[in-house]
Formats: C-alpha cells, structure tokens, sequence
C-alpha cells in the first residue's frame, strides 16, 4: 500500500493523505484539506484512481477540497452518521465549518468497514473516537497496521476539545483514545491529520 501525505501550511493547515493500492492504484483520499487543483494533479501524475472520500471528521480544514474533487472524480464522501448532524446543525461548527459544503456524506457506523472495488481485500474499519469533534473516527487497516487519526492524536499530542460548537469533550476524547486507540496493536502505524506520522507504542509510552 502507499501512503502519501500532503501537507498544506497556509490557510489550510492539515494533512491529507492518499491510501493506494499499488497493484491496482485505486484507492481512497482522506480528509481533502485544500488546494483541490493541485490535488487532482497528483492524481492525475500517478494515474490514480480515487474510488471513495473518508472523513476522519468534518471541521473545515479537512474537508475544503471535498467539494471540487467529488464533482471532479464523480465519488461519494464517507463519515461517521453524525457527520451528518454536524454539517446539518446550525448550533454546531458555527464558525469552524460551513455546514452547506457538504450535503451528500453516506453515513457509516462505528465497526463498520469500508473496501476497495478494484481490491476487496483493501479494507479500513472506522473506529468512532468522539472527543474532539462528534463526528470524529479513525479508519484502521488491520492487515497493513495503518490507522489514520484525525485530529483525535498527534504525534506527543491529542485534539482540542475546546473550539466552540464542535461538541468536543475532554473526557470522552480521553476515553477514545486509551479504549480505542491505545488497544490497537503497538506497532500501528498512526497518520494524524497534523504533524508527522507516530505510532500505537510511541503514543503510549508518552501519554
């Protein structure tokens, strides 16, 4: 599998991750933060196919690029059910999120996994870690010890829980992550939605 972050540092300060299948080279893009041109170009330069969008949550610099690229590559967004709520809500996300950007999102349950047509074989399981937002997950590939986190963990950090109207909360977030993460094998590799990649065992030993 390859895995390619791409870093935005401006206004749209978060990564953005392709998760590919070399055989095939389909696979997923989660979290498009920005800059949707430059994202259909990367595509484009390694004769990629995206076959699905994941949200790992919906605060807007991880889902700025979504709208052009849906349009553009003809897919469908996937996120946890209360993503749904969270964009649908005018009480929540109030200045983080423009609620009208995404309106189609085919909502997933915690547990529930989510394949590659091209290779069925290619899965990742969502894993709801609420606490930073209410939508917040994690997409877990279990044969490839991959889990990509959102901004539930950093590397020697952990998500904010207090941006106003994106129903964060501390002790839930801390529930999710010792419960959640903390129980994925120690050398799962985790890309978080800011900063460098870390890992299950290094996350642990500095918590």
């Amino acid at each position: 599998m390859i895995v390619k972050k791409i870093e935005w540092t401006d206004v749209f300060a978060a990564n953005c991750y392709f998760y590919i299948d070399e055989t095939s080279k389909h696979g997923f893009i989660i979290d498009p933060s920005g800059k949707a041109d430059e994202l259909l170009n990367i595509i484009r330069q390694n004769g990629w196919t995206i076959e699905k969008m994941l949200l790992t949550h919906s605060h807007l610099d991880h889902i700025g690029a979504a709208p052009k690229l849906l349009q553009a590559l003809n897919i469908e967004i996937f996120g946890l059910k209360s993503s749904k709520e969270y964009l649908s809500n005018k009480d929540l996300a109030a200045h983080f999120t423009d609620k009208e950007v995404i309106k189609n999102l085919v909502p997933l349950k915690d547990g529930d996994s989510i394949s590659l047509t091209a290779n069925p074989n290619i899965q990742l399981k969502i894993i709801a870690t609420a606490g930073h937002t209410i939508d917040s997950a994690v997409y877990y590939d279990k044969q490839n010890n991959i889990a990509f986190t959102g901004d539930t963990i950093f590397a020697n950090g952990i998500g904010r829980t207090d941006i106003e109207g994106s129903g964060g909360n501390y002790a839930a977030l801390m529930t999710s992550i010792k419960e959640k993460i903390f129980t994925l094998p120690d050398n799962t590799v985790l890309y978080p939605g800011h900063g460098a990649q870390t890992s299950v065992k290094n996350e642990k030993s500095n918590f």
